[in-house]
């Protein structure tokens, strides 16, 4: 069988089910794009106005669907401008697929139109290195199939996340006999879950069987693996509190008696007082990084030790990372899961949790927190409140919506006080904490999930910096809705600065003209890339205004003005973080060292 090399790409593509390839055509990608054209009955092709957005989309789509998309871009430029959307799926364990034009093999190191070969030649992919789960450099079509099989086993198995291959243009279009017996990638694959080892889960029963003040501690990982399931069996056999991070929400049904919320900075006072008084951890899929640990300062998030802690993760390189184990266990999520509820089941009856005083606790703790939003959440005020802005948009979504958020203070209010009750339902980035996300990941997500509403909630600089994919939304008719929180400017970076500095010391980070506030339209800017739009200034306004926009069927923006006063611009900060501020070192460095004395005493 003799094919091209862009043919043998579109080919394994669609062996893997692939229903759509995300990229702007160019110079350096023109055979791959003439062979996608050629089987547009096979694969859809969507073209969005910044390669950026294309990586995002292919996260979101997998995000909300389990199942990973590919994108496509030019040498160059084009290449480059992925590198922030690789980056964010890459630290998030996201797989997709990258293919990237490249030079001629014949006329690497000549410096033809946009490469880079003054250190290497055609060494424009080595930016990638840093970012990718791992990148094949093809010199020959004939090594494609291999190549292919092997990137699609890497993404998908262990911990999974994005990956490359460089395309060079001749290489694209070089015929060579293809042999269907290499070219077939699902046979190439394992297909099993790693079990973790059987004494290490032996030990880790123990411990939970014995805890008084279980706490399960849910990350990214569990939906990863699709281990809700799993969690909720063990919780409620044990009677364990449940809190999840950032990654980790909506794994858990968010009105579960057993649900503590969330740890952290910028996370919930029950779920941080529920972890940093368990005596047993059982953390899944979880990184421990900064904003979920306090900064790891003792007693905010946890108290590990004296908590002991058990680690469950797919990498083997998170467990012991910053916090010691008392038992570590490499293995698959829902496999390692499904191992302790039936060794608990054997060991240990059932627990009646229902009405036992740990329950009541974690009821009082939850009840509490919940009351200390109502005075935003229930504002009359306007310009709203973004705590009414939230509970106005979950009023108005049912429970299989799909709510995408990005990076600042929407981001951290919606973490804090929107409940979710179904699996994948939350989708936020998270260790890159990157803006522009949310909008093109939730065009991806509406085309994983496209009975479902999705719905983009973020502020207003966060959709400036992808605002341009309304137009990709239109061109394909994705209605995806944008409820741009608008706080005219980075309200997130001015309050850090004014917490941090004191009372008026923000400095660049609002849109001002002379210190009076300046900001686009954004609802007639949307309507003239002809999507559906509407501005709202008064609380009552946000329901009718977000079932219009969801009614419309079309891609739609809802902008709704907000309070920008600190105190009612963003949510509680029940937890410490490390914010370097003047005299920082010696008295940062003075409390870690009595820290560390007390923990060795």
């Amino acid at each position: 069988m003799k094919l091209t090399g862009s043919e043998i790409i579109v080919d394994m593509l669609a062996q893997e089910n692939v229903p759509y390839v995300i990229g702007i055509s160019g110079h350096g990608n023109l055979a791959l794009v003439d062979a996608f054209r050629r089987s547009r009955d096979r694969l859809r092709l969507i073209m969005p106005r910044h390669e950026q957005a294309a990586v995002h989309m292919a996260d979101g789509y997998f995000r909300a669907k389990g199942s990973p998309l590919a994108v496509f871009t030019s040498i160059g430029p084009g290449a480059t401008n992925t590198v922030i959307g690789l980056a964010t799926a890459y630290v998030d364990s996201v797989p997709l697929l990258q293919l990237v034009g490249e030079t001629h093999v014949h006329m690497r190191g000549t410096g033809v139109l946009q490469e880079i070969e003054r250190q290497r030649w055609s060494d424009l992919p080595a930016m990638f290195d840093p970012v990718v789960k791992r990148m094949w450099r093809i010199d020959d079509a004939a090594q494609i199939p291999r190549a292919m099989g092997q990137a699609f086993n890497t993404m998908l198995t262990g911990r999974p996340g994005p990956v490359v291959l460089t395309l060079p243009m001749d290489v694209q279009a070089q015929t060579v006999d293809v042999d269907p017996a290499v070219a077939d990638s699902p046979r190439r694959r394992p297909h099993n879950r790693i079990n973790g080892d059987a004494a290490a889960i032996d030990a880790a029963v123990d411990l939970l069987i014995g805890a008084q003040r279980p706490v399960i501690v849910v990350g990214g990982g569990v939906i990863l693996s699709g281990a809700e399931a799993e969690v909720l069996r063990l919780a409620e056999h044990l009677g364990a509190a449940v809190v999840t991070s950032m990654q980790g929400k909506s794994a858990f049904p968010e009105d579960h008696p057993l649900y503590a919320w969330h740890m952290g900075t910028n996370a919930t006072t029950c779920g941080n007082a529920m972890t940093a008084n368990a005596d047993v951890l059982l953390a899944v899929g979880m990184r421990f990084a900064d904003k979920a640990t306090c900064s790891y300062k003792p007693g905010e998030s946890f108290s590990i030790p004296p908590s002991k802690l058990i680690h469950v993760d797919i990498d083997p390189y998170e467990i012991g990372k910053n916090y010691p184990v008392e038992v570590g266990i490499v293995g698959d999520a829902q496999a390692v899961l499904a191992a302790l509820v039936e060794r608990v089941r054997t060991r240990t009856p059932a627990r009646s949790w229902q009405q036992s005083a740990y329950t009541n606790e974690i009821r009082e703790r939850v009840a509490a927190w919940l009351a200390s939003l109502r005075p935003l959440s229930e504002s009359q005020q306007s310009p709203v409140t973004m705590g009414r802005a939230i509970a106005e948009v979950r009023k108005v979504l049912p429970a299989n919506a799909l709510v995408l958020s990005s990076s600042g203070n929407v981001q951290a209010q919606l973490y804090q006080e929107m409940a979710f009750t179904q699996p994948r339902t939350y989708i936020s980035t998270g260790g890159f904490s990157t803006m522009g996300w949310a909008y093109p990941a939730a065009m991806g997500a509406k085309l994983a999930a496209p009975d479902r509403p999705v719905v983009a909630m973020v502020g207003d600089g966060d959709f400036l910096m992808t605002f341009q994919e309304i137009a990709t939304a239109v061109q394909y008719g994705i209605p995806a809705v944008a409820v741009v929180v608008n706080n005219q400017g980075w309200q997130a970076i001015r309050d850090l600065q004014e917490i941090a500095y004191g009372d008026g010391a923000s400095y660049g980070s609002m849109f001002e003209q002379e210190q009076e506030a300046i900001t686009p339209h954004l609802a007639d800017a949307a309507r003239a890339f002809g999507a559906h739009a509407a501005r709202v200034t008064h609380p009552d306004e946000i329901g009718p205004a977000l079932r219009a926009a969801l009614a419309s069927g079309a891609p739609a923006v809802v902008e709704i003005m907000v309070d920008t006063q600190r105190g009612t611009s963003g949510g509680q900060a029940p937890g410490w973080w490390d914010v370097p501020v003047p005299g920082y070192y010696p008295e940062r460095r003075a409390q870690y060292e009595r820290e560390k004395s007390e923990e060795r005493l």
